[in-house]
């Protein structure tokens, strides 16, 4: 999350073997990390919030552990992937079945999570099946290990992972956790909504009223944080996400564009040859998005709704597969 840089952990447990067939396996043993910049980072850590420095050394540099498979995960993510095939993860008959079931299971705090956020019971229930397949998949990684071996040996996106670890530590002071427990997928995302540590700490609700801000055992406060989340990134009540559209001539290939936010709008498609099976107003904010296929591609005009899909997880086809598998969801139920 942007807070909301994260990825779902079900994407990973579900293509783990796909992606890393025929890649050979480190065989490296040897911690790359740099234990003065670990004892560094514990020092500011005292500095800033008031921990124990030697507490975190002996957390970081003797309990938490490098994981070479973490490097391996972050450098082949499921987005990569063409369309077609991410697609086919997530639009199967179980999970859309499984997503009505939890939805009959949960119906009062998906009802409640509306009237106080505007945001409909399947799209709650969509994100929680793509990330952890409706609780039942949340990784198999110590969240202390992932963000401990990111932190310090990808340097990538090391200064993001540090303030993962951070906000981690922080977190688990504030919620009264043990560093050492929490499970959760390789990039140190948790829980059943699969929450990186800064948007637990930002966007985690007590929804069920028990003084605690439970994501990993309280289905109330996974589906509640769900459904804040949404809304403080902009979800428009009853507004649309995404419609399929067509194409003709060639002007519309200007409008190809890598970033995510609605820039264009829905006029200026029509007028480049874009057409969409929907009435939409001429002046809302609109982007054109192109996904591949086995045997072509296809176009979709996507909507501020649609990109507050992608604050959770910054990629389109992550937002589209969320989308269908909700609008799966919604009719298998009715």
């Amino acid at each position: 999350m942007k807070p909301a840089i994260r990825s779902a952990a079900l994407v990973v447990l579900a293509l783990a073997a796909a992606l890393t067939s025929g890649c050979a396996a480190s065989t490296t043993t040897q911690d790359p990390a740099d234990p003065a910049a670990i004892r560094a980072f514990a020092d500011e850590m005292a500095e800033r919030h008031g921990m124990n420095a030697q507490q975190l050394r002996t957390l970081l540099i003797e309990e938490a552990s490098h994981q070479p498979d973490i490097i391996d995960a972050i450098s082949n993510p499921a987005e990569a992937l063409p369309w077609h095939r991410y697609r086919g993860i997530f639009l199967t008959r179980e999970r859309i079945d499984g997503g009505v079931a939890y939805w009959d299971e949960h119906s009062q705090w998906l009802a409640k999570v509306e009237a106080r956020y505007g945001v409909p019971p399947h799209m709650v229930v969509a994100i929680i099946g793509i990330e952890t397949y409706y609780g039942r998949y949340r990784g198999r990684h110590r969240v202390l290990d992932a963000l401990r071996t990111l932190a310090f040996a990808y340097p990538p996106r090391a200064d993001f992972f540090r303030s993962e670890l951070e906000a981690f530590l922080q977190l688990t002071r504030e919620e009264s956790i043990d560093p050492t427990a929490p499970l959760g997928s390789y990039a140190g995302a948790m829980g059943v909504p699969q929450f990186i540590s800064s948007s637990y700490r930002a966007y985690a609700v007590d929804f069920n009223g028990d003084g605690r801000r439970d994501l990993f055992n309280q289905p109330a406060d996974a589906i509640g944080s769900v459904g804040r989340y949404f809304a403080d990134h902009g979800w428009q009540p009853g507004a649309p996400v995404a419609v399929r559209a067509q194409t003709r001539g060639d002007a519309w290939r200007a409008y190809r564009r890598d970033d995510l936010k609605p820039r264009d709008r829905v006029a200026e498609l029509r007028a480049a040859g874009v057409e969409t099976t929907a009435n939409l107003a001429g002046g809302q904010p609109a982007r054109l998005l192109e996904l591949g296929l086995e045997d072509g591609v296809e176009h979709w005009v996507t909507l501020e709704n649609f990109y507050v899909i992608t604050r959770y997880n910054h990629s389109p086809l992550y937002a589209m597969a969320v989308w269908q598998l909700a609008e799966a969801i919604r009719e298998a139920r009715q």
